[in-house]
């Protein structure tokens, strides 16, 4: 008999004013590790604070492991006791170290032993590799260490679900490659949703990829499809492939164009995840890509 999904978004919709950030959207949620894309407004941060019990939607429904995040108070508070939750920004409060952070988040979650919670605490510094800057206050960390504490907050408990929106910000690449193996240790065991605009994160770690824009499912599949769906697409020449939703000089001195309709001297290249997220999302993406490279 197959287990129901973690988690089951059906239909949910979020308008903020004339703009309808989410437009009916479906999704099922089981372990692993599912990384969402989409290009800037698509309705990712919506969806996932919808998700995360922050901000309900104008309709539809979401259920994580059978209550309802978008129920009433009793169900909501159930739901926020099996999630970790990253937001993309998170506000420190003044003059705490890390370890009275993340104790005070602990206490938030009705860790109310405290020998239990201090072995948490530690346990979940040691996760983020910030076990020898406990007694540091918050304030003289780092950004990457900044970044790493909100990280811990949202594995406190080891949550059935992780929603986290933009993790790898800050992190340098050995971080980064220390949170992909956490993560992949979660997705074991539960779900991990991972929001990013970090597509060698998605090609490195998750097995899913779901793409939103504007407001509604583009992709979900394996990364494996999605890059797939992208052959045949993706050329190198002397020059750029007329067409081409984006193109660019690589290391090499060739040009390495998206789409568009390739000239005799074009060779077929091998797809990336960008490269399919590109070509899915069209000119918006690559635009967007361009100026912030």
């Amino acid at each position: 008999m197959t287990a129901p999904p973690l988690v089951t978004i059906d239909g949910v919709t979020r308008r903020f004013g004339a703009v309808t950030a989410l437009d009916a959207v479906s999704l099922t949620l089981e372990a692993g590790v599912t990384g969402l894309l989409g290009p800037n407004g698509a309705g990712k941060t919506t969806l996932i604070r919808a998700l995360a019990t922050v901000e309900p939607p104008d309709a539809g429904s979401i259920h994580v492991l059978g209550d309802e995040a978008t129920g009433p108070l009793a169900a909501r508070t159930r739901v926020r006791r099996v999630i970790g939750y990253l937001p993309q920004e998170l506000a420190f409060p003044r003059g705490m170290t890390a370890f009275t952070f993340l104790d005070y988040i602990a206490v938030l979650k009705e860790w109310s032993d405290t020998a239990a919670r201090h072995a948490e605490v530690r346990r979940v510094l040691d996760l983020v590799d910030l076990g020898g800057r406990a007694s540091a206050r918050v304030r003289t960390l780092s950004g990457g260490q900044r970044r790493r504490l909100a990280l811990g907050q949202a594995f406190i408990g080891d949550p059935d679900l992780l929603i986290l929106d933009e993790p790898t910000t800050g992190l340098d690449p050995e971080r980064r490659a220390s949170l992909r193996a956490v993560l992949s240790a979660r997705g074991a065991v539960g779900a991990v949703l991972l929001s990013t605009h970090q597509t060698e994160d998605v090609a490195a770690l998750c097995e899913r990829v779901v793409v939103l824009a504007e407001g509604r499912v583009r992709f979900d599949g394996t990364v494996s499809d999605f890059v797939g769906a992208a052959a045949g697409s993706v050329w190198l020449a002397d020059r750029e492939v007329p067409g081409a939703a984006v193109s660019w000089r690589t290391g090499t001195g060739r040009i390495r164009s998206i789409g568009g309709h390739p000239g005799p001297d074009a060779v077929p290249a091998e797809p990336s995840v960008e490269d399919a997220y590109l070509l899915m999302v069209g000119r918006r993406a690559a635009d967007r890509v361009a100026v912030a490279a």
